[in-house]
């Protein structure tokens, strides 16, 4: 006995059946498949079912030879759906009647396009994508790859990796020197077990960021431009312009130097007779947004660099790299996600980072102190940037 499909589907639109009554709208068709596949309620896909009224009556003429079902077939090929989806095309019973059954999954990478716009299904209507939609579904795809900072890096050697510093600075930071003495491992097994290298001892993003020599070799946006000017605006003369191409742990100790160098300190009054230093800025805040851009920022599908840029009367630090996960424009400053959580984590045994979730708070508290105008932070889709006023 052939099954009914009313029995198993239901006969009401929803998150994963949609209805049309014919094949005349092949638009309206790759709009549902798309939609479908991109599957944002995550049930897996779903099926559109051709010769079903909106109110989930069967037609009673339904074109069902084989000419109809290739035509539909052939719009998973035609290049207008990417990326093409896994979709099946089949004659089937619907409340007793033959309809054309288009079963779609869901796509393993998101998010699936029809002519260049994301098609969503939250309900029982198919409609475009919204910004939010499209960052869960991207934000989707890259959980199933895996973060980009834990991937190897093709081309890459050990050679590329400082493993003088991997040895003295980072391993003693993570392993206590008595367990890893008695460990006794092999270097190879060491640097993939704390994620430096695969098991074929090719590094991995986040040993050429925490450990690397040049990582911008491998990943083209993995350095700072630092550009100090004489002036208020981009036309000024400047004063100062270096690249950072180094390993976080390098790139610390010379921005330190750097900034540090640029600081002007004076005297204040402190009440009665007495008088103290009051940098430009505090080291504190410069530190925290500095360290947090390298943190977070998208080393994955962007080659600018993290640019701190030195005004007369401002610094503004941008790095490339939106909201992600769970943070958005609204909430950044008390929601964490960790687009590069290994880097992370590694920075923060380093102590270049304090507990998770702090640093936004920390900048505002260390410039209230020193009597800056509070912190600007500009977040958009592809950057972050934050803007801190010299203290008058």
């Amino acid at each position: 006995m052939t099954m009914d499909l009313a029995d198993s589907l239901g006969t009401e639109e929803s998150e994963r059946l949609e209805f049309k009554r014919s094949a005349k709208r092949p638009e309206a068709i790759r709009r549902a498949v798309c939609a479908l596949a991109n599957d944002l309620g995550q049930h897996g896909g779903g099926d559109l079912l051709i010769g079903v009224a909106n109110d989930g009556t069967p037609m009673d003429e339904v074109d069902t030879s084989d000419r109809a079902l290739l035509a539909l077939t052939d719009m998973r090929d035609d290049g207008l759906i990417l990326d093409r989806p896994s979709m099946t095309v089949s004659v089937a019973l619907y409340r007793g009647k033959p309809v054309i059954r288009v079963h779609v999954k869901a796509a393993a990478a998101p998010p699936v396009r029809f002519d260049g716009v994301v098609w969503v299904r939250p309900g029982p209507t198919t409609r475009r994508a919204n910004r939010d939609d499209e960052r869960v579904l991207t934000e989707r795809r890259r959980a199933a790859d895996g973060p980009f900072d834990s991937r190897t890096m093709a081309g890459s050697t050990l050679e590329d990796l400082d493993l003088g510093l991997f040895r003295s600075t980072y391993l003693p930071s993570v392993v206590d020197p008595d367990v890893l003495e008695e460990n006794g491992r092999p270097l190879r097994q060491q640097l993939a077990s704390l994620r430096f290298a695969g098991l074929d001892g090719t590094p991995t993003a986040l040993g050429l960021l925490v450990a690397g020599f040049d990582p911008s070799r491998a990943i083209p946006g993995a350095y700072v431009q630092f550009v100090r000017y004489q002036g208020a605006d981009l036309d000024a003369p400047i004063l100062d312009d270096q690249e950072l191409r180094h390993n976080v742990v390098d790139t610390a100790a010379r921005l330190e130097t750097v900034l540090r160098g640029h600081l002007h300190t004076r005297l204040v009054d402190a009440g009665g007779f007495q008088e103290k230093q009051r940098p430009d800025y505090p080291f504190e805040a410069l530190r925290e947004v500095c360290m947090n851009a390298l943190m977070h920022r998208n080393y994955e599908t962007s080659y600018a660099p993290v640019r701190i840029a030195w005004f007369d009367d401002r610094i503004e630090v941008t790095n490339p790299g939106g909201p992600f996960g769970q943070v958005r424009s609204d909430n950044f400053d008390h929601v964490t996600d960790y687009r590069n959580p290994s880097l992370a984590g590694a920075m923060k045994a380093l102590g270049f980072v304090n507990r998770f979730g702090r640093g936004i708070g920390r900048v505002r508290a260390s410039l209230e102190r020193n009597g800056n105008p509070p912190a600007e932070f500009c977040v958009d889709d592809s950057s972050w940037s934050v803007l801190l006023r010299r203290a008058q």
